[in-house]
């Protein structure tokens, strides 16, 4: 599965033009490496989104079938490692 469809698809961003977006301007690690939109994904996997407002380190447990995942089914899929809330200057 695509990074920008995993982000969308897990509602960690709420549309993929923007989830590809940020992956374009360097927002999404995976694995420790600036990740493009296109880059695949398996379980196993360490995704970071350093956002605007945020920072989430997560680990891929397992990849969705398809649609959305709802928040209470999330941890069926990952496992977040890392979450930050950055304060405004």
């Amino acid at each position: 599965m695509r990074v920008d469809k995993f982000l969308k698809v897990m509602m960690l961003i709420k549309r993929r033009t923007v989830a590809n977006e940020m992956a374009d301007e360097g927002f999404v690690k995976l694995n420790g490496r600036s990740a493009k939109p296109s880059a695949q994904i398996k379980a196993g996997d360490i995704l970071e989104i350093d956002a605007w407002n945020m920072y989430k380190k997560i680990e891929i447990i397992a990849l969705p079938e398809k649609g959305s995942v709802s928040k209470q089914d999330a941890d069926k899929f990952i496992k977040t490692i890392e979450y930050k809330v950055k304060n405004d200057i």
